[in-house]
């Protein structure tokens, strides 16, 4: 960010020098000193400092200066910095004119000729405008805007995915901000096209992909080898550990993620059962932690989505879906799972503009003061529950048993318990949803009938469906998409394994193709489960190696 200037007028080239030279000695660490030899030419740097959007926080002119005189000067800036400071330099003669610069230009200062030494007569003054002045400033934001409306599912998808990634951003509607408007008039961008993506260095993205946005805040999208030793598909709890642990044992290893580190549980608001924090920690800091470890220990990250995997001479080719591969030893899976789709009327249609999937993290902000349902009864719900009461007036929890002990951990249903703005509602069921161009009510099916409820914001935390569609024929799943491995890959692949030996305990149908987490088959569907699973799949991944 650029520093705020002082600016110095005077049109005597020593005495404009001296000046300089004091204000860079004092303040040159934290401002930026600009000079000029009239009026008239500190008028036109100003014009170019306000178009550059650049701020100037004191002007220090002097008053005798032929063709403008340093009153009617600062009587033209105000109209052009009317927050920066004025400060007149006078002589002893001049008293008159800085009793009409106080009156005309509403100067906040002056100081006589000759102002030696300036420890005592420049310096604490100054200290005191500029100290003022700052009190009041606020500096320009320049980091990364994202300007969409809040109900559009594109809009939705950016912010995901920025937040997952922990990318700091500013969001702006359109419909509610000027500057949002003021933005998008100067890049000549029209708001049919939302969302925009502004970046600090005056570019900006018109309705990206998600590898756009890979691309343009540094992350890799394009492997830098063309083999490894173990490619991991997944960056989850499960992909994460298997990384630690592959890189740490010197295994080439590339980690590819669609979308951020930390998997399902990155979007957990809070988990406080994970073994070794007492207080708990979010699953976008378990992700956070995790993802710093393994890169430390040399594992590659890619930012991509993987579309299929074959295998070739023993050998396993993963394909990406911007057409590149990679070659790898062993491959493993550890894509987990995603929320189920909510199979009711009008669903569909509203996914990303009031109907969400998870999404606690980068939706709980602008649920501030309103009602939000959400449902599902297993600990990601009631995690994400605990979140949005911080923010929401309230939260229905809708959940379809007769109570939370089946699925929920108890420290969970006991903070539930304790929050007021928090109402569960079991035995219900969401049967409907609608709304024009954003989720504007919901149809709810309880014990006393058939209910309507008025809301804007309705979070699904239900099921787990597997992310295993791009996986060839050959991986074996159960009726599900969940992967087959181990012993069960013998007892129900119907003979699909051909080997002599037996299946390692997280192989797959195919060998060399290994699965941990929550995609397998039969799997515990928890945090702690999902990290052991990964790294003891590396276990099997040496023995595998040793047999070739």
């Amino acid at each position: 960010m650029p520093k705020p200037i002082l600016l110095a007028i005077d049109d005597d080239t020593s005495v404009l020098e001296a000046v300089v030279q004091d204000l860079r000695a004092h303040y040159g660490q934290q401002y930026r000193i600009v000079r000029a030899a009239s009026g008239g030419a500190a008028l036109d740097i100003c014009t170019q400092l306000k178009e550059r959007k650049e701020t100037i926080a004191l002007f220090l002119s002097d008053q005798r200066m032929p063709g403008m005189s340093g009153v009617d000067f600062l009587q033209q800036a105000l109209a052009i910095y009317p927050d920066a400071k004025r400060v007149l330099l006078t002589a002893y003669a001049d008293t008159e004119a800085a009793i009409r610069a106080i009156n005309a230009a509403k100067i906040h200062y002056y100081l006589n000729k000759p102002w030696d030494p300036p420890e005592e007569k420049l310096y604490p003054v100054l200290d005191d405008l500029l100290q003022a002045w700052k009190q009041g400033y606020k500096a320009p934001y320049e980091g990364i805007r994202v300007i969409g409306v809040r109900w559009s599912a594109r809009d939705h998808a950016v912010r995901d995915f920025l937040s997952r990634n922990r990318i700091p951003f500013q969001w702006l509607n359109p419909e509610q901000s000027s500057e949002a408007v003021e933005l998008l008039r100067e890049k000549g961008i029209d708001d049919a096209r939302l969302p925009v993506v502004l970046f600090g260095d005056g570019t900006a993205l018109v309705q990206p992909t998600t590898t756009d946005l890979a691309n343009k805040v540094g992350l890799r999208t394009q492997a830098q080898e063309e083999f490894y030793d173990v490619v991991i598909v997944g960056a989850g709890p499960a992909g994460l550990a298997a990384g630690v642990y592959g890189a740490s044992e010197g295994l080439k290893t590339l980690l590819v993620e669609a979308s951020a580190p930390g998997g399902q549980a990155g979007s957990s608001s809070r988990i406080e059962n994970y073994l070794g924090f007492p207080d708990g920690l979010s699953g976008e800091e378990l992700g956070k932690r995790a993802f710093l470890q393994a890169n430390r220990l040399g594992v590659e990250f890619l930012t991509q989505r993987v579309t299929d995997v074959r295998t070739e001479n023993q050998y396993h080719v993963v394909q990406m879906a911007d057409g590149q591969e990679v070659t790898c030893r062993v491959c493993v899976i550890a894509t987990g799972v995603s929320y189920c789709k909510l199979e009711v009327p009008g669903a569909d249609r509203l996914a990303g503009a009031g109907v969400y999937y998870g999404a606690a993290q980068s939706e709980a902000q602008a649920c501030r003061n309103e009602t939000v349902y959400l449902v599902g009864g297993a600990n990601s719900a009631g995690q994400a529950a605990m979140h949005f009461a911080r923010h929401a007036a309230q939260v229905h929890m809708l959940v379809r048993g007769d109570s939370l002990e089946k699925s929920m951990s108890k420290y969970l249903i006991d903070q539930i318990a304790a929050t007021p703005n928090i109402t569960v509602e079991t035995c219900t069921e969401v049967v409907g949803v609608s709304g024009s161009s954003n989720l504007e009510e919901i149809v709810l099916c309880t014990p006393r009938g058939e209910e309507r409820r008025a809301t804007s914001s309705l979070f699904i935390f239900i099921g787990a469906a597997p992310k295993t569609d791009w996986l060839p024929d050959g991986v074996l799943r159960d009726s599900k998409g969940f992967v087959l491995a181990g012993h069960d890959v013998k007892t129900k692949g119907n003979g699909a394994w051909t080997l002599d030996r037996e299946p390692y305990l997280l192989e797959t149908s195919v060998p060399g193709i290994f699965v941990a987490g929550d995609v397998r088959y039969n799997s515990v569907k928890r945090c702690a489960s999902a990290v052991g699973e990964g790294s003891i799949a590396i276990q099997f991944v040496h023995q595998y190696l040793a047999t070739l």
